[in-house]
């Protein structure tokens, strides 16, 4: 049987994903499904270089305006209707394309993460929050020694959690964290540029945003008893307005720090996806013929996939 295929279309903030992945929906009757957490608010457009109505209209999307801006999609959440999504587009004869640049987001659905499906206990976590963090690390090593070699021991955050599974559960997180990796014929398409290059282009697309209206539009969720703590407006390009709004800061100031944040974010997404990975087909986004290398990539892949199947 011919296996389904999932193209993926990885890379960094501002690499050039977004153009791409468009005309190649367009050639190989795709749709895109957002591989970025920051899409998923409804009036955070601007901020979060949301695809534009027009580019949304050229080809469906989906993952995109899902939540309010206090509202959260966990994980295990995101990888349930994104498998569901793609099961669709099989069944409709569309080719599914996973895009962004969430690393997490993409590995647990192409590699098949085990997510615990175990909810948040608050009375819990206030009893294990007053313990020790090197108590909790030991407890964590003596229930699930797989997990604890696993989990980052300085975070508090971290640690709680994986007893929190363990002791909801009934249950090793390791074991629940094993992976199934799906059955399917995936293409990743992974795409890069010089970083100093990448970073200009962070600082123009920032710009731009300003001219578009990114004050107005943080101002208007601030206005709305929308709080810096939640996890949508506590983002790039959200943040960093903080301190201007509340007169400590100059707006000149504001954007420097968004410009700074983002390229210290970009180094941050290297960390998910290595240039050493060869399961990624790396392309230079800034080559001049870089949607037809794709083009017959892409076509190599799909046919190559069927003939071996």
């Amino acid at each position: 049987m011919i296996k389904a295929p999932l193209l993926v279309i990885l890379g960094p903030t501002a690499v050039g994903k977004t153009e791409l992945s468009l005309s190649l929906a367009e050639q190989f009757n795709g749709e895109i499904i957002s591989a970025d957490s920051r899409l998923f608010y409804r009036g955070m457009d601007i901020g979060t270089a949301k695809p534009s109505p027009e580019e949304q209209a050229r080809v469906p999307h989906h993952m995109i305006d899902l939540c309010a801006v206090d509202e959260t999609l966990t994980l295990g959440e995101y990888q349930d209707r994104v498998k569901a999504l793609i099961a669709d587009c099989h069944q409709r004869g569309k080719l599914p394309m996973l895009v962004g640049g969430t690393g997490q987001y993409i590995k647990a659905v192409v590699e098949g993460w085990g997510i615990p499906r175990v909810g948040p206990h608050p009375e819990l976590r206030a009893v294990l929050g007053k313990m020790p963090v090197a108590e909790l690390a030991r407890w964590l090593d003596e229930l699930d020694p797989a997990a604890g070699q696993r989990v980052d021991k300085q975070n508090p955050r971290r640690v709680i959690r994986a007893l929190e599974v363990i002791l909801v559960s009934g249950r090793l997180l390791s074991e629940l964290q094993a992976k199934t990796p799906p059955d399917w014929s995936i293409f990743k398409l992974g795409l890069f540029r010089d970083r100093e290059a990448l970073y200009q282009r962070i600082d123009d697309r920032v710009d731009l945003m300003l001219e578009n209206g990114l004050e107005q539009e943080v101002r208007r969720l601030h206005e709305a008893g929308y709080g810096w703590n939640l996890p949508a407006m506590s983002g790039l390009g959200y943040r960093q307005f903080a301190p201007y709004f509340a007169g400590e800061s100059t707006l000149a100031e504001a954007v420097e720090r968004i410009k700074f944040e983002t390229h210290r974010f970009v180094r941050h997404q290297n960390n998910w996806f290595q240039p050493s990975d060869e399961t990624i087909n790396w392309t230079d986004a800034a080559a001049d013929d870089l949607l037809a290398t794709a083009q017959a990539t892409v076509s190599n892949w799909l046919y190559s996939a069927k003939t071996d199947a």
